[in-house]
């Protein structure tokens, strides 16, 4: 038997995964006046609810709907012209999306080193553009491959908040366009300092979401852009939904793409959005649970949030330190004997076959954490006697 709300399995033997969805609102209420009203394909109702609700949830003036978090990255470097032959200044740890979107339009992703919160390093991005780079008529160039360098990609990993104080002073005085990836973090904000108040994926230029079935609220799938600026919102609309400059007589002077998200999966994401704060309290609280037995245990500890920052809590991530300390592959190996589901962090992008002869810069703290981080079960369905 299982369980619809946790998608675990219940018996003798509890299979314990490391984070399913949680269908526990109007989900099942919403989908059905979809069926029942026949408004099921990618117009409807639903997505102009989602998007609005979105919008007004995380502080952003225009939320528009895409079929997945990773077109909504490719519909940003779209609208802010990134084409080929320029540079992204991306960060190597991260899931490999973040980098893909970089070769759909013909750019060359640089890699970066990561922080302690798993993020972008801003002072070595700095330091890159410093040492590596030169201003040329307001035009950052990076002096070995002689290419423009044109924007660069933060994420917000696993849902900890980048330090975008840093990176947005940056991108100012390097003219760099700024991408949030706020795939894993939405429901994620700042508490203090110059952006306090503001939700990750806010403060950049674009910002972009996802909706997959892992992440802390799910649409089954799809993902969105939010923007404050009007134009880019009009762009990512259009683009997203073919291009259309005149639907009746299917006219379209420019290259368009099928992303939109379907009003069933709206549906299924608005029903997810209505419980975002209820999930972001269990989940911290889980959180919390592991923490402090965690903090007990010689050579563990846990990463915690920036501390200029609420986190949405989203995975759970476990350092492991010391000598004695066995390799991750052996640890993952045998925790999932006993039927609980661990993942290592992402592999490093820059060892990726598709990326090796890209350019990487003073890579270390990554490798360091890719070799010594486990993520560990973090479903908001996670019972007491689980942890």
């Amino acid at each position: 038997m299982s369980s619809r709300k946790t998608g675990v399995k219940m018996g003798k033997v509890r299979h314990l995964p490391l984070s399913v969805p949680y269908l526990g609102g109007n989900e099942e209420k919403y989908l059905v006046e979809c069926v029942k009203t026949g408004w099921v394909s990618s117009v409807g109702p639903f997505v102009d609810r989602f998007e609005k609700a979105v919008s007004g949830y995380c502080g952003a003036e225009h939320a528009v709907a895409v079929s997945a978090g990773t077109t909504a990255l490719h519909t940003a470097l779209l609208i802010l012209g990134i084409k080929e032959d320029e540079e992204v200044l991306v960060p190597t740890l991260t899931f490999i999306a973040t980098v893909n979107v970089v070769k759909y339009v013909g750019a060359h992703p640089v890699f970066m080193d990561c922080d302690d919160h798993l993020n972008i390093d801003p002072l070595k991005v700095r330091e890159f553009c410093e040492k590596k780079c030169v201003l040329r008529k307001g035009k950052l160039v990076n002096r070995r491959t002689g290419r423009r360098v044109r924007a660069v990609i933060p994420v917000h990993a696993l849902g900890f908040p980048a330090d975008m104080e840093k990176i947005m002073d940056l991108a100012e005085e390097f003219g760099l366009y700024v991408i949030e990836d706020a795939a894993e973090s939405i429901g994620s904000r700042y508490i203090s300092g110059r952006y306090a108040g503001k939700h990750t994926g806010t403060i950049g230029h674009i910002g972009c979401y996802s909706f997959n079935g892992n992440k802390i609220i799910t649409s089954g799938g799809g993902g969105m852009v939010v923007t404050s600026d009007g134009e880019y919102a009009r762009a990512a609309r259009y683009l997203s939904n073919q291009a259309k400059d005149a639907p009746v007589y299917f006219l379209h002077h420019n290259v368009g793409y099928n992303y939109r998200m379907t009003n069933l999966q709206a549906a299924v994401g608005l029903a997810q959005l209505e419980q975002l704060d209820g999930f972001i309290r269990t989940k911290r609280e889980n959180f919390e649970y592991y923490r402090k037995r965690i903090e007990k245990m010689a050579g563990l500890r846990m990463i915690i949030e920036p501390a200029n920052s609420f986190w949405n809590a989203w995975y759970y991530s476990v350092v492991f330190s010391g000598t004695k300390c066995p390799g991750v592959g052996e640890i993952i190996e045998a925790i999932s004997k006993e039927d609980i589901q661990v993942r290592p962090l992402w592999n490093l992008n820059h060892t990726q076959r598709p990326y090796m002869r890209e350019q990487k810069y003073r890579i270390k703290k990554a490798v360091e954490y890719f070799n010594s981080v486990i993520n560990v079960p973090c479903s908001i369905g996670i019972k007491p006697a689980d942890k």
